[in-house]
């Protein structure tokens, strides 16, 4: 069995997958400002950087690099989880196990993590988050999905507005 603790790297940068239990749902992007309000609430009292992030309807790509030292990205995403699940109005009927649990069906219990290995790494995943509206078809260009860290990276002149419209991103990733 691998030793999980040597994935966690102190300070380390990581790729998240955090994603909605009924995709059908459009709650990310329906509620947009409450959850921005969960992470800002959250990296007020755990620091982390976002790197990146896209935030679709019912999933979610970042990015994060914790401070030096600190491992702990699972409890941000259960206090960000919490603070977006709170402020959300009740109208699921969550499952037997999740009463018992005192859980809402809002989010998978789960999320997927990559630890970023090296620039490249890091290219790659950002890539992959700031073409994903693209790639589900939400938008033909990723500068014009309104969630997306893409905005800022233009603004501070890192890519170019018409980034992933042709070219290498587009035959990586599809649409």
């Amino acid at each position: 069995m691998p030793n999980y603790r040597r994935w966690r790297v102190p300070g380390g940068t990581y790729f998240f997958t955090v994603t909605l239990h009924d995709r059908r749902r459009r709650l990310l992007t329906d509620h947009v400002d409450d959850l921005r309000d969960a992470f800002r609430t959250t990296r007020e009292n755990h620091p982390f950087h976002i790197d990146a992030i896209v935030i679709l309807p019912e999933h979610l790509h970042c990015v994060w690099t914790l401070p030096k030292g600190d491992v702990d990205y699972s409890m941000r995403w259960n206090l960000i989880k919490g603070a977006f699940s709170r402020s959300l109005p009740r109208t699921e009927t969550p499952s037997k196990s999740r009463q018992r649990k005192r859980e809402r069906s809002i989010w998978v219990r789960r999320f997927w993590e990559h630890t970023i290995g090296d620039e490249d790494d890091f290219a790659e995943h950002v890539d992959y988050i700031h073409y994903n509206p693209v790639k589900h078809g939400y938008v033909k260009r990723a500068i014009d999905w309104p969630h997306s860290s893409f905005h800022d990276y233009v603004k501070r002149g890192i890519l170019d507005s018409a980034w992933g419209t042709s070219g290498v991103i587009k035959d990586l990733y599809g649409d």
